[in-house]
């Protein structure tokens, strides 16, 4: 059957069903082929806390969003183009968000009267007329895959639950995507059972050549290649980035990198990804909470390597006494914090910004620490190595922000050759270092004002640890009012006069006077906002933060700059509240706490608003 071929400038895709039906495979797989063609991606899982939410509810629905162009795109997208839904629930908890005209595929054979009832729809909403809005394509998923697999020797549970597959075959075949890489995938997934390969395969090509040959679907769409800089490319979630960078910052430091983690919420995934590297000197430990964790962090760094804990919100909570004690010995320690919507427990799969106040202020006494926030899944990496740069450099505990946004998104990332990464090598005290032949482990360099980092066990620079005040440069025990003084205010320089780079506005005519002022994950959104506002002929500055503390030397040249600064964030205001409070600037808020991201949309409502009416 022939079928039209329409060319597409991007598209968006969200496949959705229980947390059982393997949507999030099917999203990573299609994003798998789609990558493989070359286009720009960023993707948006969404999926219950729950290991088993309860089937067929509203709460159990899990989602995988992929936006795909043929140009460089900075979101997942605001609204899916296509909607997949497997069941009642997925359709009914997706259907707000579709715009008029989008494509919905249904799996028909979950659309019975219990599984209605259970999401309150009192008749079938395939047939009652509800849907007019939108092109509806009913695929009796389930009962063909089952069809398709009678002779594959296979269960029919087990041929039921391949149905994900039928759906991922039907819309690779619609965008063209190729799909060798995907039976490769689950040839190595079911390898120890042999019969499930085949029943996968089968009901991917059974979607496959459904879509080639049913009238239902008479248009097959194309995406060409995005435009991207010469070199090597994969996809890669934030997570895994932010892995790679610790592996890499500690072979550019030459030292052995230790991850004292507990498993927690989004975070777990770099304790998966550091566990596979041991050849690069790097040792995982699954500590039994929390507290050991980054207790055995801080010691692996006194011992000589390179120290990182990593966690959510709750998790900093508990490591805080520890935080301080590292700001008291000053030892370089990375604490890695993949924030989460709180409080307490919260929404542990959903997303937040609002960890910013307690990375910044949240341990007893002045403790002050570096913090540092990564962009986008792909900047994670350069994030890791910044923060260890910082971390090595100045003898400190730096925090670095991530979100559940960018941890488990996903975009390409342009692989950076070893020779660009910054030299991180590291002297440690190997000799006194005084005048009379003493070692005195707290006089300072005087251009980092770092102490110097004795490895025990060497001759002669015994010292004195532990969390009492220490004496200046002798490191002895002290409790003089004027020490304490001292001590205390030279920390906090230490910290304050970290040199970072200055903050880079986009302000193409320089013209705008409105500021939008991010950091951390609202770099995509701000930025897709900022493009469609000038697109339509309005002027805006765009600046983002990575270096939350300190701050950008310019950073109060720049924002004193503007009328106005907007600074969206997905938390009250804490941002905000520090722009306000340090520079004297009325900066305004925009504040959502929903457990999603923000959309390109909605700011860009704002925004004009800002631009038009002050």
């Amino acid at each position: 059957m022939s079928k039209q071929v329409r060319r597409l400038d991007r598209v968006v895709i969200r496949f959705a069903g229980d947390s059982g039906d393997g949507m999030q495979l099917t999203g990573d797989r299609f994003t798998s082929e789609t990558a493989q063609l070359g286009n720009d991606i960023s993707t948006l899982p969404n999926f219950p806390a729950e290991i088993r939410a309860p089937a067929g509810t509203l709460p159990g629905v899990s989602s995988f969003q992929v936006h795909f162009a043929d140009y460089d795109i900075l979101t997942p997208g605001d609204a899916p183009d296509v909607l997949v839904a497997m069941n009642p629930a997925a359709l009914k908890a997706n259907l707000a968000e579709l715009p008029a005209g989008a494509e919905i595929i249904v799996n028909t054979d979950e659309f019975t009267k219990r599984s209605l009832a259970k999401v309150g729809y009192a008749e079938n909403p395939l047939d009652d007329g509800s849907l007019s809005r939108f092109a509806v394509h009913p695929v009796a998923l389930t009962s063909m895959t089952v069809a398709a697999l009678a002779d594959a020797g296979v269960s029919k549970k087990d041929a039921e639950r391949a149905k994900n597959m039928f759906a991922l075959g039907l819309l690779s075949w619609m965008y063209s995507r190729p799909y060798e890489s995907t039976l490769r995938f689950l040839e190595r997934k079911f390898a120890a059972r042999p019969e499930l390969v085949a029943a996968n395969q089968a009901a991917f090509r059974a979607g496959w050549n459904f879509g080639e040959t049913t009238e239902d679907f008479a248009v097959r769409y194309e995406i060409a290649p995005a435009p991207m800089a010469t070199g090597t490319y994969r996809n890669i979630t934030g997570n895994a980035a932010l892995a790679l960078g610790l592996v890499a910052a500690g072979v550019r430091a030459r030292l052995p990198v230790f991850l004292g983690a507990y498993p927690i919420t989004p975070a777990s995934d770099i304790l998966h990804e550091l566990s596979k590297h041991k050849r690069f000197g790097v040792t995982t430990m699954q500590a039994e909470d929390e507290i050991a964790a980054i207790g055995a962090a801080l010691g692996a760094s006194y011992g000589g390597a390179l120290g990182v804990t990593t966690t959510s919100g709750p998790g900093v909570a508990l490591k805080g006494e520890t935080i301080s004690l590292a700001v008291a010995l000053e030892l370089p320690l990375v604490i890695v914090d993949v924030q989460r919507a709180g409080p307490s427990t919260g929404m542990p799969t959903k997303t937040e910004q609002a960890d910013l106040n307690m990375a910044l202020f949240g341990r007893h006494g002045e403790a002050p620490v570096a913090v540092v926030a990564a962009q986008s899944p792909s900047d994670c990496f350069h994030a890791a190595i910044e923060a260890v740069r910082i971390a090595l450099t100045y003898r400190t505990p730096v925090i670095l922000l991530s979100d559940n946004y960018v941890a488990n998104g996903s975009e390409p990332w342009l692989l950076p050759s070893v020779e660009s990464l910054p030299d991180l090598t590291v002297e440690f005290a190997s000799a006194a270092n005084a005048p009379d032949g003493r070692f005195l482990p707290y006089l300072r360099d005087p251009r980092t004002m770092a102490r110097p980092w004795a490895i025990p066990g060497t001759p002669g620079l015994e010292h004195r640890i532990g969390g009492l005040e220490k004496a200046d440069k002798t490191g002895d025990i002290s409790y003089d009012p004027a020490n304490h003084d001292l001590m205390v205010r030279t920390r906090a320089q230490r910290i304050e006069t970290i040199p970072v780079p200055d903050v880079t506005v986009d302000d193409p005519d320089g013209e705008a006077r409105v500021l939008v002022l991010g950091w951390g994950s609202t770099y995509g959104p701000i930025g897709a906002a900022c493009r469609a506002l000038r697109q339509r002929g309005l002027t805006i500055a765009q600046a983002h933060l990575r270096h939350l503390h300190p701050l950008p030397a310019n950073l109060e040249t720049v924002v004193k700059g503007y009328d106005r600064v907007v600074i969206p964030e997905m938390n009250l205001g804490q941002l905000a509240h520090v722009i306000r409070g340090r520079f004297l600037v009325d900066a305004l808020p925009f504040n959502k706490v929903s457990g999603l991201p923000f959309t390109a949309g909605e700011l860009e409502t704002m925004l004009e608003d800002v631009v038009k009416n002050g």
